[in-house]
């Protein structure tokens, strides 16, 4: 899928192949009037070695002609998640001085969205973009880089799952859940976008026998499972499939991301009671995947721009989030009659245990997931009573400071 654009390395080739032929001309203008034989061959040999040497450079420059790497998505070209996406892959495309380019491809467009890693492992398409958790039919583990629920049992919020992957050996595990699937493919994690709303309802919730007479839309994989251990009616479905589920009746309410996205895919059109406060996703990471073959090719310069880009996008992603789901939140709340609800307390508790006994028990049945939960329970007994803590402080005033606003 791959392809090679002409670019001003044409140029240099064209310059190249002017010198050699400028020095054969010599050359064999001097073979002429040579009269030795051996003097001759010598002669011949380093002409033959010119025009190797100048071959070799025409090669290489046409292999560092722009690439055009063609990337599919799980989701619409208007999601939010895009924006960011662009934002990583022109700077990608800067850093690289344009030899890495990219065109990005809505869901659907060459595969499905299930089977957009595959199409990545098998070359149909260079790249993709998913969150990580997508994944978790071909390992469990994935869902502890994507989305581990309830903050892996232990209180890791976003900005603590960046501490972890970054400096707490999360990245050496991510890098290995690849093989541990099977998959020939390079990731790079871009976009946490953590933490999400517990989400949309069509009358409040006072408690969880309110909740569980509800069709609810949840993420695949575990988060979705453990809704369905706390007698939740859960449903997996695609972004785009939520609203015209809901027009239809065939769910009743959903969660899908947070304020921004929430806006964009318009749930406030069928549904007001909006609950902020969750559980099953407090961190969410969407990341990149390159066929391994694509990755492996690249130069040493063009794979450290990735790798520069991928961090950039790690920190901008989450600045970005923060206040655009701000100011998504309040046109919800001021122009389309959206309503702030509390998540009833008893939510807390059973989704929790629930959580932890899910987590247990995949632990005990898988060797990775258990080296990768353990890695980062061991992160939090060291960083969460810091992080946590240092918080609650700040959270109290901001909740105050909200108040004030109503």
């Amino acid at each position: 899928m791959l392809k090679i654009k002409n670019s001003s390395n044409t140029s240099t080739i064209k310059s190249s192949f002017n010198i050699l032929i400028l020095v054969l001309n010599f050359y064999f203008e001097r073979l002429s009037f040579i009269k030795n034989k051996r003097e001759g061959n010598k002669m011949k040999k380093i002409i033959s070695m010119i025009f190797a040497i100048t071959l070799v450079i025409g090669f290489t420059t046409s292999a560092n002609a722009a690439k055009t790497l063609k990337c599919q998505t799980v989701i619409s070209a208007k999601a939010d998640e895009v924006v960011m996406l662009k934002d990583f892959t022109d700077t990608v495309t800067a850093l690289t001085g344009g030899s890495l380019k990219f065109e990005i491809m809505p869901a659907g467009t060459v595969v499905g969205v299930k089977e957009t890693l595959d199409a990545v492992d098998k070359g149909l398409i260079d790249c993709g973009f998913a969150w990580t958790h997508y994944w978790s039919g071909d390992h469990p583990a994935a869902m502890l880089f994507g989305s581990p629920v309830a903050g892996a049992g232990v209180g890791i919020d976003n900005i603590a799952f960046l501490s972890w992957f970054q400096y707490g050996g999360g990245k050496e595990l991510y890098d290995q859940l690849w093989s541990e699937m099977g998959r020939d493919i390079k990731g790079f994690m871009l976009q946490p976008v953590g933490p999400e709303a517990l989400g949309w309802f069509p009358k409040p919730i006072k408690d969880m026998n309110d909740f569980r007479t509800y069709k609810f839309r949840t993420p695949p994989g575990i988060p979705g499972q453990t809704y369905k251990d706390i007698g939740i009616a859960s449903v997996a479905m695609g972004g785009g499939d939520i609203l015209p589920a809901l027009q239809a009746g065939t769910i009743d309410a959903a969660e899908w991301c947070c304020p921004k996205p929430d806006l964009v895919f318009g749930f406030y059109k069928v549904l007001k009671h909006y609950y902020l406060q969750g559980l099953h996703q407090v961190v969410v990471n969407a990341d990149f995947y390159m066929t391994g073959k694509t990755y492996k090719a690249l130069t040493a310069h063009e794979k450290k721009s990735l790798e520069v880009a991928a961090n950039a996008s790690l920190a901008k992603s989450l600045s970005y989030r923060i206040y655009e789901n701000g100011k998504a939140l309040a046109e919800l709340t001021t122009k389309h009659g959206v309503i702030l609800e509390d998540t009833p307390s008893d939510y807390f508790v059973e989704y929790m245990a629930a959580a932890k006994a899910t987590l247990e028990k995949n632990a005990a049945k898988n060797t990775f997931f258990k080296e990768v939960w353990d890695s980062q329970k061991a992160f939090a007994d060291i960083a969460v009573p810091f992080w946590s803590g240092a918080q609650m402080s700040n959270a109290k005033l901001g909740m105050a400071h909200a108040a004030t606003l109503k």
